[in-house]
């Protein structure tokens, strides 16, 4: 790429230099960005909520359509921009989107930014669930499971865990891409081994069986329904990461003859079965535990119930059931450990996508990454500590996702969509040349998903979440306070754009 010449006095040869070892290591990492809480903890629960009478299988065929029809295009957008600018978001957009149009790129930083804050104080309650797991014995009905979550909140803890894992994830993060590329070689087949154990126990609960034909039955009336393709879209651009930058940002380290193309259906597909397997192992283990003393439209009550924080069936409901099997101690101790996992090697690339900007604007590493992992900390503070705080700043910044992908898609619509394939992402000797369909997609089918999505999401909002507070900054739910939110991300961007830019002739 003409860009990896490139040499300035703000970012050092070796940060410009430094590469993925492996075609493994980049897909592993990558992989460590897709599979997150998204796969384990929303999307079983999604898929519950979306399901007919007969079933759910219908939601999946709208949700892999998607799969097609946003995240790997996007993901693929994702892997040139990166590959191609070899550096943070704000210069890579802007090599392709023009110096004029950087403040985009740095509102998609903004918001996966944003989301850190948050997503570290998730990751902490997944570790705190795993030494609960492990030290103490796990609770046996409703009363017991939320008396434990209302006594990790009460006291403070979640600010501890939060602290925890933004130091270990800054640690990790401060020895650059090869320190990131070893956590995810440990990190993501662990995780993998973890989910086949997982299945294979819960499915050979007695009862699982109900769970997984409910999960692949269609019910193909609900298809006409069009919030069942919404949450469809949403869902697939919350699990896979595409829009996100966190997938342009590792970009930057791959190797010249890594494939673009190859590498974002390995990511995507992946990603999207790793999905379903954890959807497999919630059905089957809910199915399985509690399908002797309820019927099956009860027990899919219980999967969609959201909970404080949308935590109901994963911190609530999922430990007082492992407590009602046998081996249910392990099983209970390779799910938060899983979770963990997944919530962690996510988390470094949030860290590393916010370091990658510092770096850039002339920064050390080392510097940059103890001042990220400080301004984590404390801005996560107020979702460590307030659950409403917490569910605004889900909302307000899991909308924004949407803008993101708007970016994206007008950064390589105006650099020229077949320019972009032909130059960027094909390469000589490619074997599975990209066809004519991705400029379709990028140029008309993502500008439409975006703002329908966001139509849909504000309508919502005005109605449902927020009908009588909609025009209310401080309302969490309203549509002010997502605009106010957007409003003040957008000044704060354009005020710094030229500074993020040092970089550039």
């Amino acid at each position: 790429m003409k860009n990896d010449e490139i040499k300035s006095s703000n970012t050092s040869t070796s940060e410009l230099s430094q590469r993925f070892t492996s075609k493994w290591g980049l897909i592993l990492s990558v992989l460590g960005i897709a599979i997150g809480t998204g796969n384990i903890w929303r999307f079983p629960r999604i898929a519950a909520q979306n399901g007919g009478e007969a079933g759910a299988g219908a939601f999946l065929v709208a949700w892999i359509s998607f799969l097609f029809l946003w995240s790997i295009p996007l993901i693929i957008a994702e892997y040139g921009i990166g590959k191609n600018g070899r550096r943070g978001i704000v210069e890579s957009f802007a090599q392709i989107a023009g110096e004029k149009k950087a403040w985009m790129g740095a509102f998609i930083g903004f918001v996966a930014t944003a989301i850190m804050f948050y997503y570290s104080v998730v990751a902490g309650w997944c570790l705190y669930y795993l030494f609960e797991s492990l030290q103490f014995g796990l609770p046996n009905n409703y009363q017991d499971a939320l008396s434990v979550w209302d006594n990790f909140h009460g006291r403070g803890i979640p600010v501890i865990t939060h602290g925890i894992i933004m130091v270990l994830g800054s640690w990790v993060v401060i020895k650059g891409i090869s320190s990131i590329e070893k956590a995810n070689k440990i990190l993501i087949p662990i995780l993998f081994l973890i989910l086949m154990i997982s299945l294979v126990k819960a499915v050979s609960l007695p009862g699982s069986w109900a769970g997984i034909s409910y999960l692949f039955t269609p019910d193909w009336s609900t298809l006409t329904e069009p919030r069942i393709w919404l949450e469809a879209l949403t869902q697939n651009a919350w699990d896979t990461g595409a829009a996100w930058g966190l997938i342009l940002t590792y970009a930057a380290y791959m190797r010249t003859n890594d494939r673009i193309t190859i590498s974002a259906f390995q990511t995507g597909i992946g990603n999207n079965l790793i999905s379903l397997t954890a959807a497999i192992i919630i059905f089957s283990t809910v199915f399985g535990t509690l399908g002797n003393t309820m019927s099956n439209s009860e027990v899919l009550e219980v999967m969609k119930s959201s909970g404080p924080a949308s935590t109901g069936l994963t911190f609530i409901w999922m430990p007082q059931l492992f407590s009602s099997m046998s081996g249910g101690g392990i099983f209970s101790v390779l799910f938060f450990l899983g979770l963990s996992f997944a919530a962690f090697s996510s988390l470094l690339s949030m860290i590393e996508l916010v370091v990658k900007v510092a770096v850039d604007a002339g920064f050390t590493r080392k510097k940059a990454t103890i001042l990220t992992g400080v301004a984590g900390f404390v801005f996560g503070l107020p979702s460590a500590l307030n659950l409403t705080f917490f569910g605004n700043q889900d909302f307000v910044w899991g909308v924004g996702l949407m803008v993101s992908g708007a970016f994206i898609s007008y950064a390589v619509i105006q650099y020229g969509e077949s320019k972009f394939r032909t130059d960027i992402i094909h390469q000589e000797g490619e074997k599975y040349p990209l066809g004519k369909w991705w400029d379709l997609i990028i140029k008309y089918i993502v500008p439409v998903e975006v703002i329908t999505l966001l139509v849909w999401w504000m309508y919502l909002s005005a109605t449902e979440y927020a009908p009588d507070q909609w025009f209310n900054p401080l309302s969490p739910y309203s549509v002010a306070t997502v605009l106010v939110q957007w409003g003040i991300a957008l000044l704060l961007v354009r005020l710094f754009q030229k500074r993020l830019l040092v970089n550039q002739k």
